[in-house]
């Protein structure tokens, strides 16, 4: 095992995904990837203000320590919204700059922060000064957006989030389009641009920069990592969930206990089992284990399983583990 050194709590982070991070997936990734950092899915102050706190917050023990991620422009609904969360058991506040939705675009946070540094700077001051110091402020930002798009202008813009607090960056590899494309091109379309994330980190040595974006391999993972601090990855944990492990035991001393997918899928069937004694959906954590045995000869079978009801019924667990057992034999 080749372990790179200089490893940071942020070596290997899980991205913040709307309609995948939630505390079901996050739970299947702390059972494959134990030392990779866990990202909710962006929520916005007013959803945990004035809605259903234990369910958008609460999580199981081994997904600790926790990064709650905020969507928002206000100082003082994110600082309600960031204590309630510290209370539940969260260690991180990360604050969105780099969503390009109509929703978010309408309520002048996520991307749209980056030509707006003044409030974000007003949020940044605030929860860095009345937050407790052992709770990390991050910020979660592109390149740049529309035509805002130069080095310069992004090294101020960091420049600046440093001296309010931030220490911790993780930078999306693009630049955002607000007009033109959807928040799914916006992922893929603009054209990644690493070297300006190493010459973040050249320029502010003392601050700790996680790349986000195109990732997919340990070996690409490996080359970032000897001139960044640590990789942020998004769809490829999705589509390919049992990949973390090999990750999480080549990035850490501590690595990853191997496990084989039958054995995980095992271990989260008997999640699942606790979490319907306690209402909650089967279908809602179910869906986070359709690409365990991707690429593997039997994975159609098994999303096959889990994707269709059987017989015509609603889904049940006895299902799954059914499909568990044929796909184990064959």
């Amino acid at each position: 095992m080749n372990v790179l050194p200089h490893a940071t709590p942020w070596r290997l982070c899980l991205a913040p995904m709307m309609r995948r991070t939630d505390t079901h997936f996050r739970h299947l990734v702390s059972l494959l990837a134990p030392n990779m950092r866990l990202y909710t899915e962006m929520l916005t102050p007013n959803a945990i203000i004035f809605g259903d706190r234990h369910k958008l917050l609460d999580f199981s023990a081994i997904q600790a320590p926790l990064a709650l991620q905020l969507g928002g422009a206000d100082p003082n609904t994110l600082l309600e919204s960031a204590l309630i969360a510290i209370d539940y058991g969260y260690s991180e506040i990360n604050l969105n700059c780099g969503c390009p939705s109509n929703r978010v675009q309408s309520g002048q946070f996520g991307a749209s922060l980056m030509k707006n540094p003044e409030v974000l700077n007003d949020c940044v001051r605030l929860l860095t000064s009345k937050l407790s110091k052992n709770i990390d402020v991050t910020v979660k930002t592109r390149l740049g957006i529309d035509n805002i798009y130069s080095y310069d202008y992004l090294k101020i813009f960091i420049e600046r989030l440093i001296q309010n607090g931030v220490n911790v960056f993780h930078i999306h590899a693009r630049k955002a389009l607000l007009k033109g494309l959807s928040p799914k091109e916006n992922r893929e379309v603009p054209p990644l641009n690493y070297d300006w994330v190493h010459r973040l980190k050249d320029d502010f040595p003392n601050t700790i920069f996680v790349l986000n974006g195109g990732l997919n391999s340990l070996d690409e993972i490996k080359t970032q990592l000897n001139k960044i601090d640590g990789v942020m990855l998004g769809r490829h944990a999705y589509t390919d969930p049992y990949s973390l492990m090999e990750f999480d035991s080549e990035l850490f001393s501590s690595g990853s206990k191997q496990r084989s997918r039958a054995e995980v899928a095992s271990l989260y069937i008997e999640y699942m089992q606790k979490q319907l004694t306690e209402s909650t959906p089967l279908r809602n954590m179910s869906r986070h284990i359709i690409n365990l045995f991707y690429g593997q000869p039997h994975s159609k079978k098994w999303r096959r399983a889990l994707t269709m009801s059987s017989r015509g019924k609603e889904q049940n667990i006895h299902d799954i583990i059914k499909a568990l057992e044929a796909v184990t034999a064959t």
